[in-house]
């Protein structure tokens, strides 16, 4: 089975851990702060990817949100893991939540798949052979921001850049229809990436919160960047800013 194939089915099948998830409450741990929250699901599913899928690429290390290997994600092969994106919605059954898994050699995305298994929603890309969704070829749109909806994330766990974020939503809502805070940063840019938003931005983000999607993302003709314009890394947080090519000129014009 070709690479792509086996790990979509890896995802998958986390996926059905998340479906089958009950009382989670229950099993929900505070790390950092009461907004950066790790669930029993959480780990299960870490735990059935980080079992998986490095036997899919013999050599490969394994990079995730709640354990980490002490290996540099930029040498090699890599799997760029997030279990759950969108935990705290995952917590209070909001229901807009993501598997994500990015596959990077020498830093570079190679193999993207993210899951929405509430929307049995499948992104898939692999370099050079375009974006998918459940299949079919996705792009980005061809709207421009005066006539589009962006999506945002609002960097909850460093309160220390809550003042930049307001900053630039409002530059951003003054030049748009309206704007998105949906709780899930690998589905929101797939959402760029499919041209249900025209742009996203977010002033703090984790590799594992952005890899997958950023190969969906180029893969289906849009652009994804730091704010301040430098190709996004795989080891470190970053701020993030995506959108389709026709507003990619709008960060130069945005105080950030």
């Amino acid at each position: 089975m070709e690479l792509l194939k086996q790990i979509e089915a890896v995802v998958r099948e986390a996926g059905e851990i998340v479906l089958s998830a009950r009382d989670v409450l229950d099993c929900t741990m505070q790390k950092t702060s009461a907004a950066d929250l790790v669930t029993a699901y959480d780990l299960k599913v870490e735990q059935l990817l980080k079992e998986r899928l490095p036997q899919l690429v013999p050599g490969s290390i394994f990079f995730g949100e709640e354990e980490k290997e002490n290996a540099d994600p930029s040498k090699g092969w890599a799997f760029i893991v997030d279990p759950i994106d969108g935990t705290a919605n995952f917590v209070r059954g909001l229901r807009q939540s993501a598997v994500s898994v990015a596959l990077a050699k020498d830093g570079q995305v190679e193999y993207a798949v993210a899951l929405d298994p509430y929307r049995n929603e499948l992104f898939t890309a692999k370099r050079g052979e375009g974006a998918y969704l459940n299949g079919q070829p996705i792009h980005v749109s061809d709207r421009p921001l005066e006539k589009g909806i962006f999506g945002m994330g609002s960097a909850p766990y460093n309160k220390g850049l809550h003042a930049a974020t307001l900053d630039l939503l409002g530059q951003m809502f003054d030049r748009s229809c309206d704007f998105r805070r949906m709780g899930a940063a690998v589905l929101d840019l797939c959402a760029v990436a499919c041209g249900r938003l025209d742009a996203f931005f977010e002033y703090e983000l984790c590799p594992w919160d952005y890899a997958a999607a950023s190969l969906v993302i180029t893969e289906a003709g849009g652009t994804i960047s730091t704010l301040e314009g430098k190709p996004i890394p795989v080891t470190e947080k970053c701020t993030v800013w995506a959108s389709n090519a026709v507003n990619a000129h709008v960060l130069s014009e945005l105080r950030v």
